[in-house]
């Protein structure tokens, strides 16, 4: 079992979206993240259903480092609610998981 997390994040444009991924991987709370443009959501918003392009970002994080990952985008990102959700990384490449906790603070 791995200590790697995959964290999604969606973002409303490829600019925030970066601007968001520099940020925690500049602070080290993320080894990376990828920018997935292209995403289209269709959701439920306040009573709302709302069809928006979006940014996905895959961020690189460990179990440890989670909660100030979570706590540093939800401080700097735009929406009121912003998705943030860790799926656990049971099987990689050694070396690369490596990397990733080399990564994390």
């Amino acid at each position: 079992m791995s200590d790697t997390l995959l964290v999604y994040m969606t973002a409303p444009s490829a600019e925030v979206a970066a601007d968001i991924a520099r940020t925690v991987v500049g602070e080290q709370l993320a080894a990376c993240g990828n920018l997935l443009p292209g995403v289209r959501s269709i959701y439920r918003w306040k009573g709302e259903i709302c069809d928006d392009s979006e940014v996905l970002v895959l961020f690189k994080t460990t179990s440890a480092g989670f909660e100030a990952l979570r706590a540093r985008i939800v401080a700097v990102h735009p929406y009121e609610c912003p998705e943030v959700i860790a799926v656990d990384i049971r099987h990689g490449h050694a070396p690369y998981l490596s990397w990733v906790s080399e990564n994390v603070r």
